[in-house]
């Protein structure tokens, strides 16, 4: 069937994300249809190119946030919104950076499996195989499930060689760790830093949530029946929880990676669109014993409800929520469980779509290579025809200039409140009622619409911080 053949009504795009049979009783219709004129097609993608290879993103951004991508080029035009690559590049600069992320990827995991040598085995971690205080836990179905019989766990000395008095210092201390060992025979550690026993017990734990998500993510889908799948999931979650030390592995995460599986073949690739995603993201899944990073996404809502619907926030302090915490799972997982698989994939790109900066890959890129450089590629003077609507208007109010800009989720959130707002004023008379009501949206909200109105919030709010 020929793309501009199809009916003015569009054609449902769920065909692309096969449901698993039993499944398809149990998960919510997509609206979000394939629509001539409207949806970015191939035809229209690839024609945005020059010959060299430039691309115009300015059109591609119009035409996202009108209709959506067409799901069989997604993947790569995902690449551009989340800024693996800069739009001014040539189609030959891209391919060089693509085959040497592809290396750094394939040295990192080598990396990750000589530290754990079930990454990249095709087998992953869903049982716990050690406790808290670092003892093996000697079932043996988890043994079974966890030890690859393969690989050294090899730390090399020449990195991480104490002085003999420190070794001395820690030598009690790793004896109380040697425990770990017992986890899997078939290893032998060598760990001359105390510090790295602890993150090696550490990372082994945060890999059995890891795989406890990873075989609970997206289950409805055809595509995670295949064994490879599950376990190319797992190993980007492992070796990105390797590399960020400060954030590790946090629940929700495979949410966030699952689609870039879906829709880039190679793992490597999928794993830099995670990775940028992240940089966006990774705030809110720092922790500390105190806090966790989405509180201040949580507090910047309540502050933003109790601008523009003050009735409401008052109703929701009344009821012990004025800490938000019955958003946490909208802003965490960018509405992932709010949404239809197909519908959260189109939601995620008007979202980058609007929020657009085409400075993006050179803010990741000079931040990868020295910290304080990042600055430099923040004060070019860049064409606002190339930038998103969202984006736009942060410019446009001087909003951009502030230190942490609000990022669209915010606003996003904000409207499914407004959108639910005399439901809440009129049922909720407790908590378990306010998010009775927002889990019943589940599968029925309509992402153009709940970007719109974030839109129109954003602007409303604007106006009203500028008053203040």
């Amino acid at each position: 069937m020929i793309f501009e053949m199809w009916g003015d009504n569009g054609v449902p795009a769920d065909s692309f994300y096969q449901i698993r049979p039993e499944c398809i009783n149990d998960v919510p219709v997509s609206r979000f249809k394939i629509k001539p004129g409207k949806t970015l097609s191939p035809r229209k993608w690839h024609a945005a190119f020059t010959e060299e290879g430039y691309l115009d993103i300015g059109k591609i951004l119009r035409r996202i946030y009108r209709g959506g991508i067409h799901p069989s080029i997604r993947g790569e035009v995902w690449e551009f919104l989340l800024g693996c690559y800069d739009p001014k590049s040539t189609f030959d600069e891209r391919e060089q950076i693509r085959q040497r992320r592809r290396l750094e990827y394939a040295r990192w995991k080598e990396e990750c499996r000589q530290m754990f040598p079930f990454v990249g085995s095709g087998r992953y971690i869903s049982s716990p195989v050690i406790t808290d205080d670092g003892q093996p836990i000697q079932d043996p179905s988890v043994l079974l499930e966890s030890n690859p019989d393969k690989g050294l766990v090899l730390v090399p000395q020449d990195n991480y060689r104490s002085s003999s008095i420190d070794a001395r210092n820690n030598l009690e201390k790793e004896c109380r760790y040697s425990s770990l060992l017992e986890v899997f025979p078939c290893v032998k550690i060598k760990l001359y830093h105390y510090n790295m026993i602890h993150m090696v017990a550490d990372h082994f734990r945060a890999q059995t949530h890891l795989g406890l998500d990873v075989i609970r993510t997206d289950r409805t889908l055809v595509f995670y029946e295949k064994q490879e799948n599950l376990s190319k999931l797992w190993d980007i979650l492992a070796v990105y929880a390797w590399l960020d030390k400060d954030v590790g592995y946090g629940q929700g995460m495979s949410d966030l990676c699952s689609p870039m599986i879906i829709l880039l073949e190679d793992e490597a690739d999928a794993f830099w669109c995670f990775e940028r995603l992240m940089r966006r993201l990774r705030g809110n899944f720092k922790c500390t014993d105190r806090s966790v990073g989405v509180e201040t996404q949580l507090s910047n809502l309540a502050s933003i409800t109790q601008v523009l619907d003050p009735k409401l926030h008052k109703h929701l302090e009344q009821l012990g929520g004025g800490d938000y915490l019955f958003a946490f799972r909208m802003l965490m997982v960018q509405f992932r469980r709010e949404f239809s698989f197909c519908d959260s994939l189109y939601l995620w790109e008007m979202m980058w779509a609007l929020e657009y900066d085409p400075d993006l890959f050179w803010m990741y890129e000079d931040a990868r290579r020295a910290p304080t450089s990042a600055e430099s590629s923040r004060g070019k003077v860049k064409s606002i025809r190339q930038c998103g609507k969202y984006e736009r208007e942060n410019m446009r109010t001087g909003a951009k200039n502030s230190e942490t800009p609000l990022p669209i989720s915010i606003f996003l959130a904000a409207s499914v409140l407004k959108d639910k707002s005399s439901k809440l004023l009129h049922e909720a008379r407790g908590l378990d009622d306010v998010v009775k009501i927002l889990n019943d949206m589940t599968g029925n909200l309509d992402a153009k619409k709940a970007c719109s109105g974030a839109m129109k919030l954003h602007k409303k709010y604007l106006r009203k911080a500028k008053k203040t």
